[in-house]
Parts: C-alpha cells; sequence; structure tokens
C-alpha cells in the first residue's frame, strides 16, 4: 500500500455504487414544499450533518454519560443566530452603540463556546477569549483592557466576575452557558440570587436559554462582517508581563482556514475531537476548520485525565493535539508492544522496524502501511485509546520529537503530521506534506504564507550559513495578524513597515524548502565557557524519549559551565525504575513515597545515567548535558503560575521560585568536582 492509500480510498468509496436496488441520491422526507420538490442528496450522505456534540451528565448516577447527545447544523445556525440577535438587543437595551465591540467568552470547551462565537460574528460583534484557568489578576487586565461590557462565562466563573465588578465597571452583562433555573419558588433560583448580588454592581445575569428566546422575539437581522473587521482579540498566555491582545481579522481567519483545509485533514462526514483550549487560537483553528469542512465536532468532557475516555465513546477519524498527548501515547504504546515480553514483544519490533524502513524508502515510495501487519496487529493498538477509526493526526504548539513521530506513524499507519504557526499567524503557518516521512522539521509554509530569515549575528546564526540558511524566521501574508491591541511599541517590534512579523524562532531551511526550528531567540542562555545552548530543545528531547520525565526544566547559569534541571516524573513508571534502584517495592499510587524515593541520592545518580543515554542517541556535546537533578511530582502547573494556560513553561518565573534548590543543586555539583580533583 501507498502513502495516499487512505486519501484513494476515499475517493474510490465516494465514487463506489449503490448496492443494487438502492437509487443513486435518495429524497430528505419532509423537505418538500409546494411549487418545490423535496431535497435530494447522495446516497451515503442521506443523514442530517451533526454538528456539535457532548457528553451529556447524568444527576441520578452523577457521572457523564456514555454515550455524545448531537445538535445538527441546522439546529447549530438558528441558536446562533437567535443568541447574536439577543446579545444585539441586550447590548441595544443597556445603551452600547452598535458596532464591531467586543464580548468576553470564558468557559472550558463545550458547545455553547462556538455557539456563543458563531452569535458574535453574526452581528459583527468579536469574542475576547479569557483563558478557563485565568487568575483574577491576568482576568481584570484583560477584561479592563478590552473594555468589555458583557461576558459569556461559565456558572463557576461568574462569582469571580460579580468579585471584580466593582473594580471593572464597564461589566453590565453575563450570559450564564449553564442553566440558572430549575423551577424553584420564585427568588430561589440561581438566577434570582446571583441578580441580586449582581445588581449592586449595575450588572444583569441572563441564562443562554433566555437571551436566545429575547433574541428570536426582537429578530434582529444578521449584520455580516467585513474582511478588515475583527473576528477576535486573541491575549497571549505571555511568560513575562501582562498578556498581549493579539488583535484578528476575518480576514486572517478566512486565509488560516482556507490553508488548513488544504492539508486535506478533515472532511464532510468526519468526526474530531475538541480539548485544546478554545481561548487558544491553535484549538479555536482546528475546530473551525472542522466546522468549515462540515465535519461533526465532539467536545471532550472536561476531566484531561479521562481525555482516552472521551476518545474511545467519539471514536474520532482525526485528532489534533500537542507533542504532550503524542509523547504519552507513544511511552505507553511502546510498554505494551515492542518493550513487553515474549511473542508480543517481537512481533511488535517486527512491525515497527518493516515500517521503519518503508519510510526510509525514496521520495514517492515511502509509505507507513503494510497489507498483513495493518489487519491484524495496527488495529487492536488504535482501538486502545480510542483512535481505530482515526486517519489523520496533527501536532502543534510545540516541536515533537523525531522518535516520536517515527514510531507512532508506524505503530497507528495512519497520516500524522507535524505544523507550525503562532497567535499572530492564526495558528497556521507551515504544515509537513502528505507522503513526506522525514521528521524534525515543520514542513514549507502554507498557501498564503511567505516566510523569509533574518540573520541573528549575536547568536552566531547568519543567512550565509552552509550548508543551510540559518536565522530568525519572518512570516508575512494576509493570515498575519494586524496589531496588538493598543499597544504600539509591541506592534511596532514585531511589525515590519513591509509587513513581516518576527516571531522570535531561529531556523533554518533545507533544500527541499522545508524548516527546520533550532532555536528561540529569547530562551537562549550562555554558560561560563561562552557555549550558547537552547534549553528547550534538550527538554523536549527528553520529554519525547523518556517514559520517566513528564516535565522538564533545564537550567544553565552563566556564572556557572554545567546544567542543572528539575524534572518531574511520572509515578506509574518512576516508581519501578526507583524500585530497581533501592531494591525495595515503592507503589505508583503512594504519592509520598515516590517524592522521598526522587530525592534518593542513588536514585538521582540512576536518573542522570538514564538522561545521559539519551542524550548520547542525540548527539548532545558535552556542555549540554544536565550534571545534577531535583525529582519531584508536577513541579510545573497552571495553578502555581509555572505553565501558562497552554502548558508553557514559564522560565523566568521557575527559575526564581526554584533559586535555592538551583543553587544547592550547583553547590552539590561544584563540590562533587572538587573531590574528584586530585590533590596538589
Amino acid at each position: 500500500m501507498g502513502p495516499n492509500h487512505q486519501t484513494q480510498a476515499q475517493i474510490k468509496q465516494l465514487a463506489t455504487p449503490p448496492p443494487p436496488g438502492t437509487p443513486y441520491a435518495l429524497p430528505l422526507p419532509g423537505t418538500e414544499r409546494e411549487g418545490r420538490s423535496p431535497i435530494y442528496r447522495h446516497w451515503r450522505y442521506t443523514d442530517k450533518p451533526l454538528c456539535l456534540g457532548a457528553r451529556p451528565w447524568n444527576p441520578a448516577t452523577k457521572s457523564w454519560e456514555d454515550k455524545y447527545a448531537w445538535q445538527t447544523y441546522a439546529e447549530v445556525n438558528k441558536r446562533s443566530k437567535d443568541l447574536g440577535s439577543g446579545i444585539f438587543e441586550l447590548h441595544r437595551r443597556i445603551g452600547v452603540p452598535p458596532g464591531n465591540h467586543g464580548v468576553g467568552i470564558w468557559s472550558q470547551n463545550r458547545p455553547e463556546w462556538q455557539i456563543a462565537d458563531l452569535a458574535l460574528t453574526s452581528q459583527s460583534l468579536f469574542s475576547v477569549s479569557l483563558y478557563e484557568t485565568l487568575g483574577p489578576d491576568a482576568g481584570e487586565y484583560i477584561l479592563k483592557h478590552a473594555e468589555l461590557s458583557c461576558v459569556v462565562a461559565s456558572l463557576p466563573h461568574i462569582p469571580t466576575l460579580l468579585a471584580l465588578a466593582p473594580r471593572v465597571p464597564s461589566i453590565k452583562l453575563i450570559i450564564s452557558v449553564d442553566p440558572l433555573e430549575a423551577g424553584e419558588p420564585d427568588g430561589c433560583s440561581k438566577l434570582a440570587l446571583l441578580n441580586n448580588i449582581a445588581a449592586q454592581h449595575g450588572v444583569q445575569i441572563w441564562s443562554l436559554e433566555a437571551v436566545e428566546e429575547l433574541g428570536a422575539k426582537a429578530a434582529h437581522p444578521p449584520r455580516p462582517p467585513r474582511p478588515d473587521d475583527v473576528l477576535t482579540i486573541n491575549y497571549t498566555s505571555g511568560t513575562t508581563g501582562d498578556p498581549k491582545g493579539v488583535v484578528l481579522t476575518h480576514a486572517n481567519c478566512v486565509t488560516a482556514l482556507a490553508s488548513s483545509r488544504s492539508s486535506g485533514q478533515t472532511s464532510y462526514k468526519d468526526t474530531t475531537i475538541s480539548y485544546l483550549p478554545l481561548a487558544h487560537i491553535y484549538g479555536r483553528m482546528a475546530d473551525q476548520t472542522a466546522l468549515a469542512e462540515g465535519a461533526a465536532l465532539g467536545f471532550f468532557h472536561g476531566n484531561m485525565l479521562e481525555l482516552v475516555d472521551d476518545l474511545k465513546i467519539l471514536k474520532p477519524t482525526c485528532i489534533v493535539s500537542v507533542p504532550r498527548l503524542y509523547n504519552r501515547f507513544s511511552t505507553g504504546i511502546q510498554a505494551q508492544t515492542v518493550e513487553a515480553p515474549g511473542i508480543r514483544g517481537a512481533l511488535s519490533r517486527r512491525v515497527i522496524d518493516t515500517k521503519k524502513a518503508s519510510m526510509k524508502l525514496p521520495p514517492g515510495k515511502a509509505h507507513n502501511q503494510h497489507l498483513v501487519y495493518d489487519r491484524i496487529w495496527t488495529p487492536k493498538v488504535l482501538a486502545a485509546i480510542g483512535l481505530d477509526k482515526c486517519h489523520s493526526m496533527v501536532s502543534g504548539s510545540a516541536q515533537l520529537d523525531p522518535d516520536v513521530q517515527t514510531f507512532l506513524r508506524a505503530a497507528f499507519g495512519n497520516y500524522f503530521t507535524q505544523g507550525y504557526g503562532l497567535t499572530e499567524s492564526y495558528a497556521v503557518a507551515s504544515f509537513q506534506m502528505r507522503g513526506d516521512f522525514t521528521t524534525g522539521n515543520i514542513g514549507p509554509p502554507v498557501p498564503g504564507i511567505e516566510v523569509c530569515l533574518e540573520s541573528v549575528p549575536d547568536l552566531e546564526y547568519l543567512v550565509t550559513d552552509r550548508p543551510r540558511p540559518r536565522g530568525e524566521l519572518l512570516l508575512r501574508g494576509p493570515g498575519i495578524f494586524r496589531e496588538y491591541y493598543k499597544n504600539e511599541a509591541e506592534t511596532t517590534k514585531a511589525l515590519d513597515p513591509d509587513g513581516w512579523f518576527h516571531t522570535g524562532d531561529i531556523a533554518e531551511i533545507d533544500e527541499m524548502g522545508r524548516i527546520k526550528i533550532v532555536d528561540r531567540k529569547k530562551n537562549v542562555l550562555k554558560l561560563s565557557q561562552g557555549e550558547y545552548i537552547s534549553p528547550e530543545r534538550i527538554e523536549n528531547v527528553y520529554m519525547g524519549s523518556s517514559g520517566l520525565v513528564a516535565m522538564a526544566y533545564v537550567h544553565g547559569d552563566p556564572s556557572q559551565s554545567a546544567l542543572v534541571g528539575i524534572f518531574g516524573v511520572d509515578p506509574p513508571a518512576f516508581a519501578p525504575f526507583a524500585s530497581k534502584v533501592l531494591k525495595k517495592t515503592i507503589p505508583p499510587d503512594d504519592l509520598e513515597a515516590v517524592r522521598v524515593a526522587g530525592k534518593d541520592l542513588r536514585v538521582r545518580k540512576a536518573f542522570l545515567r538514564h538522561l545521559d543515554d539519551i542524550g548520547k542517541g542525540h548527539k548532545f556535546n558535552g556542555y549540554e548535558r544536565v550534571r545534577n537533578v531535583l525529582l519531584d511530582i508536577e513541579p510545573f502547573s497552571i495553578q502555581n503560575e509555572l505553565l501558562t494556560p497552554t502548558l508553557k513553561l514559564k522560565r523566568p518565573q521557575t527559575a526564581r521560585k526554584y533559586k535555592a534548590e538551583i543553587d544547592s543543586l550547583y553547590a552539590e555539583l561544584n563540590a562533587e568536582t572538587a573531590s574528584a580533583k586530585p590533590k596538589l
């Protein structure tokens, strides 16, 4: 089977005639009207197209149901238009003039998020995303900075908004996406109680359902936006300073979605899952692409630890995610297959080795499928994580380890590609081509985006470098953002007068036009001997190659000659590792015992040897080795403010929080080095 097997199979399926006796096209019942025939559709696609789905909560069992409840495209269209009309009417009542102004959305991924976003577009309003895990300080900053008068929010965020209301006088309306009434006596519903509090601050609280009803009665006609109108102000979860509001227009969105759709990831009748935060443009672009293609979009039920449960019920045909999830897939699958004892391990290694060899064939002949193994082995692997119908996977947001991509391409036998984008490019800039099985690159620029490199002499990256030019990656095209909201200084820094956006990423471009990110302009550090080091690259290698490592922070002090690191370990994998070193059983569910084991010097030394083995495999230079470590369980989180809402490490904050521990690691390392030196 060749690399285009699935695409060809889908085309062939569409061209296949129906079973004998079945018409080629069928009428849809109930669609006829006077003077007009019923609507006819292709024989395969007579069902109403499903749009948004979610797992209902069962109050009787206090659990999420093992099925998805769906709304059709027609239903979502009506709801969004009614909601848009209702929001417009509420704005009119409180004296907000019509025009292109913002409405906040503060909620976890759910169908109502998309319905609210579509509603705003229908009235030429724009959304301002607030992160689900946003702290009150950042939330207050965005509410004030964007001068929001209305916020669509889930129930848990309404008390926070009311607490902020005295300091954010622009807020006049809060629309709850959760029901606020359940037939209680007058004055006893959540709506009544919350409105009693809200009225003290001049705020009105409405339920989504009530606003839809209001909109249906007011029947304000849609006000279609123009290409240059603002679609969203997407605040970046910056690692330092206040968030920057990235102004993205409808033209930016259309360009990005056209580029994304050109990859052929989703199509009508496909199903994808929404779990990447919709406040982050990557998750939003992925969902919008699915909707633009007419796909069905199922939402996860909110618990990241149980995402596989959602996958097994939804059975998506494509998934867009981040390296962190694929790393977990890789380590889990390897443990159950190629690392398994006996016949299972032997067969699995043969499958993977055979497919890896196929992927190394010349361009045009390389592929990752096998006539026999994809019938007897691959389906079981995919079914174990709910991806048995998945024909396409995308990784973005951070660099994917090449070994992880190669292994999963072999294990899954599907189209697994890596892309690149930023909030400022509407999450789309480059994409690996179908049939290209190389790794370590993010593919060529997508249609509609131009790229070039600019020398960074201070870091010794030059466009004249050989064999490949290197420098800061610059992007230009109709998908690039307009400005940072109310921040002319940062806009001027980022955008050249001729439209080039400076990404801050250091890249090289190969002879095939593929882009490889090799560094980050701001995150490069220099050790005392003058060597430049990219800590993020080292962290990504460790997290992608070690089943023990869940999180990593590599630190290099400019006054020191070596690197140290703080690592978050994965208890189920780390406990057996520590047990073997200490020659006693460490239960993986006893987190305190795992923490204590991680502090043991013998375990730390063994862990360093483990890291050295990985470094050798990736040809690390001596100065790129981590020489001392602190081990813990989940040292970085959104809650302790060391991760952004999109799970990026806040490096300056981490360095400050762990200053004492880092100093201790260096003191321990220097003492060890001194004792090893021969005495004169």
